[in-house]
């Protein structure tokens, strides 16, 4: 029977399952929600959408608007059925309160009332209402309107029934708990990144995003709509508008023949990296699975067939690796899994060994019937993998050539390099700082049992585009990997990163607070995207905050990290006016004094670091493609949007 064609009591307090109690969340939110900073405060909001996903998945939702409210709470509203309200069998009390107070209830876990589900484990709107001092949830349902509310997962109130109500949905508002976040302030951006992100896996389904903390100047809040018509398609358009296209089309795969439904969108560029974002049932597979592992299996061994059934391989004699056929591939591979097993380290890695032999059968189909059809394009698309082999040995080569005249190890440490005595990488930091002078600044108030300091000179290079030998023939660059210890190549992968010896689990990015910084930011947090990924995925990368202020009145003085900082010591110490307040304003490290610096910026106990973190790799490609590629246009358009957010040095 089709999800259309099912009656709405099917959808009844009997369809919820209760697996297990609420207890622990509130002891140990992070098992539930990955941690108690930004992410887990962004998840909240990300487990109650996915409930109204699952509405539309199963056909009954078509609306899901979403409200940051004055107070930084968050109220979610759709038009499903709305969450059953009738007496819970086992329960004995209101299906609803059983979905908002116990842990793994809910629908999800009955193949009848979802086919498939978002949720990971089904901890949802229970864990949100857990770990939040305030949730109010109204549910039109049967011509009714009822609702009920709870203080950290504990009900105010039996559920009330209020009056009459047209159409059908559930409205959830929660506040999280300040007392188990470190921070409460929702950012729209993050929101706004994964609300479009479902609008695109989720083809015909409005999406809308309203900030009403911002007021515009028209006098409304701020908000975005998310609607994609062509889903995946779009997607894999939204993240090429930076890059040149090899093939002017998207090739779409969407297919359920094979028991599993499958939706792919891939095309090919002009550059030599990959992007490929995969999803089970909506989740982002960072660390992909069975189902990357039959589609890259099925391009492989198709692209090959057709190429030597051409005898283009044949002319070309050379050998051809399955690396060559992925690049300047772009690909976002969408299945949807009735029971997903997922593993790996952040238990996003899909394991169903069926859904491998699905994706590729599926893949291999539509991949030969489209080079057929289009045997122009499957030209471009095979001479660029000939041209990617041709590349890839010319630059073994030019690497190893690099490598014998400066290698990597063995040759010592780089003589710039003021290492640290402690030897334990675990507690060892290495700080690449801007310039000699801000260098020689950091080496006179660093702890030299821990901290290491590395004067880069200016601006490295932009490994954008660069080939493998440029980037190695780099002296800058050639210090950042010998001073880290780490080395490049293995007999199976000329470009697998060795990071066994590695000397220091915290890198540390230290440049000045202006444009020039910013930049060299950017040109650093690209070789390590591009070349040393992992040292981000471990969390080992990050950026210092270097105060742009000194702000002092009398005896009273305060370092300010940002202009709000600066006018709050103004407001205190001033009354609003700057007489008699000295603004100091730091435009380099190199005007800070060592004693400053360290107290500033390289104490563990008073300075601030920023961690990078890798939430995405689509957003993160796209965005280093934009900011460090050769097109103009869109790196304008990129600044131009993203302009508030970045402070314009005078």
């Amino acid at each position: 029977m089709s999800a259309e064609n099912k009656t709405e009591e099917e959808y009844s307090g009997s369809s919820i399952q209760v697996l297990e109690g609420l207890e622990a969340v509130r002891k140990r939110p992070a098992m539930y929600i990955g941690d108690i900073g930004p992410k887990g405060l962004h998840h909240l909001v990300n487990e109650v959408v996915d409930n109204s996903i699952d509405e539309a998945l199963a056909g009954y939702c078509h609306n899901i608007d979403v409200f940051v409210n004055e107070d930084n709470s968050i109220t979610v509203v759709d038009d499903g059925r709305g969450i059953p309200v009738d007496m819970h069998p086992k329960e004995k009390r209101s299906a609803l309160e059983v979905v908002l107070t116990v842990l793994h209830a809910g629908g999800k876990f009955n193949k009848d009332t979802y086919k498939v589900s978002g949720g990971l484990h089904g901890v949802g709107v229970s864990c949100v209402n857990a770990l939040s001092d305030f949730l109010h949830v109204e549910v039109k349902r049967g011509g009714k309107l009822y609702m009920q509310e709870y203080s950290k997962g504990k009900p105010a109130f039996p559920v009330k029934e209020m009056g009459p109500a047209e159409g059908t949905g559930t409205s959830v508002t929660f506040h999280p708990d300040g007392t188990i976040f470190t921070e409460t302030e929702y950012k729209f951006e993050t929101l706004s990144h994964r609300l479009r992100e479902l609008a695109y896996l989720n083809a015909g389904i409005r999406i809308s995003l309203t900030d009403k903390r911002e007021t515009l100047e028209n006098g409304e809040f701020k908000k975005e709509l998310f609607y994609s018509e062509k889903g995946l398609c779009e997607f894999v358009e939204y993240i090429e508008r930076a890059k040149e296209r090899l093939v002017p089309e998207v090739i779409h795969i969407n297919t359920d023949k094979y028991g599993t439904p499958v939706e792919i969108a891939m095309t090919y560029n002009t550059t030599s990296n990959e992007s490929l974002t995969s999803y089970v049932n909506n989740i982002n597979t960072i660390e992909h699975g069975t189902h990357v592992n039959g589609f890259r299996r099925a391009l492989t061994r198709t692209l090959k067939k057709y190429a030597d059934d051409k005898k283009i391989l044949e002319k070309a004699k050379v050998e051809i690796n399955p690396e060559d056929f992925r690049e300047g591939l772009t690909a976002v591979i969408s299945v949807k899994v009735a029971e997903p097993q997922f593993e790996g380290q952040t238990k996003t890695k899909l394991g169903n060994g069926e859904v491998q032999g699905v994706v590729d059968k599926a893949v291999a189909e539509a991949l030969e019937a489209y080079l057929e059809e289009n045997p122009k394009q499957a030209q471009l698309i095979i001479d660029k993998v000939v041209l990617a082999a041709k590349a890839r040995i010319a630059a073994a080569n030019a690497r190893k050539m690099v490598l014998r005249k400066n290698p990597l190890s063995g040759a010592g440490l780089p003589g710039k390099l003021a290492d640290c005595s402690d030897k334990d990488p675990e507690k060892c930091e290495l700080f690449l700082v801007e310039g000699d002078s801000a260098g020689g600044t950091a080496k006179q108030g660093r702890d030299r049992h821990f901290q290491a300091i590395l004067p880069l000179r200016g601006k490295i290079l932009n490994v954008e585009k660069a080939a493998d030998h440029r980037v190695l023939d780099s002296e800058e660059i050639r210090n950042i990997y010998t001073a880290l210890g780490v080395t490049i190549g293995t007999e199976e992968d000329p470009k697998a990163l060795n990071l066994s010896k590695l000397r220091y689990h915290k890198i540390i990015i230290m440049t000045d607070a202006d444009v020039d910084g910013s930049h060299i930011d950017t040109l650093i947090l690209t070789f390590f995207f591009r070349r040393m990924r992992e040292l981000i995925e471990k969390g080992y990368v990050y950026i210092a905050m270097a105060p742009l202020y000194k702000c002092s009145k009398g005896k009273v003085e305060e370092y300010c990290w940002d202009d709000n900082q600066r006018d709050k010591f103004i407001m205190q110490y001033g009354g609003g006016s700057e007489t008699g307040i000295k603004i100091q304003r730091y435009k380099g490290l190199g005007e800070m004094s060592e004693v400053q610096l360290k107290e500033t910026t390289m104490d563990p106990d008073k300075r601030t670091l920023k961690q990078v973190t890798l939430e995405d790799f689509t957003e993160a490609d796209m965005t280093f493609s934009i900011l460090m590629g050769d097109d103009v246009a869109p790196r304008r358009k990129f600044i131009e949007e993203n302009a508030v957010y970045a402070e314009i040095d005078a």
